[in-house]
């Protein structure tokens, strides 16, 4: 029964997540889908919990002041509309939940910031999500080209239709007696 567990698990799992850690600023790129249209939504905030690390079930809650008024989110990193996070900020903490925040405000609120290697921490190949994203710029590209080919064509059979409507005007000009 475990195994058929973690298998499930495994099959919904990405490959390579970003190691974010309590007190990072991180920018979460999220995809949204309003009817038939998509489109990618970014988050930015402070992360004041990260919860179940290394399973399918990893969750980060991030928390940013929107006009004056504190939100909090809540991303499963395992999460197919969950695109990117990107660690922007590192700050050292003591705790791994950060509710005290909730409370601070101002200059209070600010975090110290430590040093690290934004580049490697955020460098993260999957290879699947590579593919799909290549995929999908392909059938975009594709479509366009058909779409232009489209036009052309269009054009094409407008301009052969005007070219006629020319030609028998200019022969129904030649077929007239000249009156002078």
């Amino acid at each position: 029964m475990q195994d058929v567990i973690k298998k499930i698990n495994a099959q919904y799992k990405k490959n390579a997540v970003v190691d974010v850690k309590s007190g990072d600023t991180v920018r979460v790129h999220q995809k949204i889908r309003e009817g038939n249209k998509e489109r990618v939504q970014i988050f930015q905030g402070l992360v004041i919990r990260a919860s179940q690390k290394g399973g399918h079930l990893s969750r980060i809650t991030v928390r940013r002041i929107a006009s004056g008024v504190g939100v909090e989110k809540s991303f499963l990193l395992h999460s197919p509309l969950v695109v990117q996070v990107e660690v922007v900020k590192r700050s050292r903490v003591r705790r791994n939940y950060l509710s005290y925040m909730r409370e601070r405000s101002g200059k209070s609120a600010r975090m110290t910031g430590i040093e690290f290697d934004r580049e490697a921490v955020n460098a993260v190949h999957d290879e699947a999500l590579e593919a799909e994203e290549t995929k999908l710029r392909e059938q975009k590209a594709n479509e366009a080209a058909a779409k232009a080919e489209a036009k052309a064509a269009e054009e094409a059979e407008l301009e052969a239709k005007a070219a006629a409507v020319q030609a028998r005007h200019e022969q129904a000009e030649g077929d007239e007696p000249k009156t002078e």
